[in-house]
């Protein structure tokens, strides 16, 4: 069995669940190894499971008829992946795709239901993750549709600073190397329009690239830019 992660307060989706709530919700998982390219499920599938991350990244994205990719979210160490909605469909929306190896926690939807039928508390948790998982969802179509490409791109960059971020003299390193297809994939546009919204940003000194890792110089400008409303890091998260 893994060795538990340490709940941070801020980014990771299961911050709202308590420590007691989150150790039975674990305990009643099975643990399983995934290597990158695999996947949880796909668009279509029956959504009779969640998923707790334990190390690794997964990624849910969209895909149209022409094969162009949407990456809708992109979960990490300490998240839960899952789709809770009792009263629509019960088919996943989009495909999860371990975007690299990863050890993963199952636990079927009917185990999930017993311990929200049986636990108040739990109940009350498991609907804050809902709750945040909506206004995560609503805040980055928001940031796709209102305020351009552009907007769009630094939306996401500090998203990824809060997610993967590392704070250095007034300076965020992004810990996770993303090629610009894979960023013009969270934002819906094209690898060449990613290519040069990034360079009028590495011009005027807003960003940089070091070793492969993208730097967050100035993120007052990325935030004029996105019209950022400074929402809490556990909606403000890619």
């Amino acid at each position: 069995m893994s060795t538990l992660p340490a709940l941070e307060d801020t980014v990771r989706n299961t911050c709202c669940f308590s420590d007691a709530n989150f150790t039975r919700m674990l305990s009643m998982m099975t643990e399983i190894k995934m290597p990158a390219g695999s996947h949880l499920f796909w668009e279509g599938d029956a959504a009779d499971r969640f998923y707790y991350i334990y190390s690794g990244c997964v990624k849910l994205s969209k895909s149209s008829v022409e094969g162009k990719e949407l990456i809708v979210y992109m979960y990490t160490s300490g998240d839960i992946v899952g789709q809770a909605d009792p009263i629509g469909s019960r088919t996943h929306s989009y495909t999860a795709e371990v975007f690299e190896d990863s050890v993963v926690g199952v636990i079927d939807q009917q185990d999930m239901e017993f311990l929200i039928c049986q636990d108040g508390a739990f109940a009350m948790d498991f609907m804050k993750w809902m709750g945040n998982h909506h206004r995560l969802t609503q805040t980055k179509f928001r940031d796709l549709m209102m305020y351009g490409k552009p907007g769009a791109l630094c939306s996401t960059l500090i998203r990824l600073g809060n997610t993967y971020g590392e704070h250095i003299g007034g300076r965020i390193i992004i810990h996770k190397k993303l090629t610009n297809t894979d960023l013009s994939n969270l934002i819906g546009a094209t690898r060449e329009s990613v290519n040069r919204m990034l360079g009028d940003l590495r011009r005027c000194g807003a960003v940089d690239i070091v070793d492969g890792l993208i730097v967050i110089n100035d993120i007052s400008h990325l935030q004029g830019i996105c019209h950022c409303e400074h929402c809490p890091k556990e909606i403000c998260r890619i």
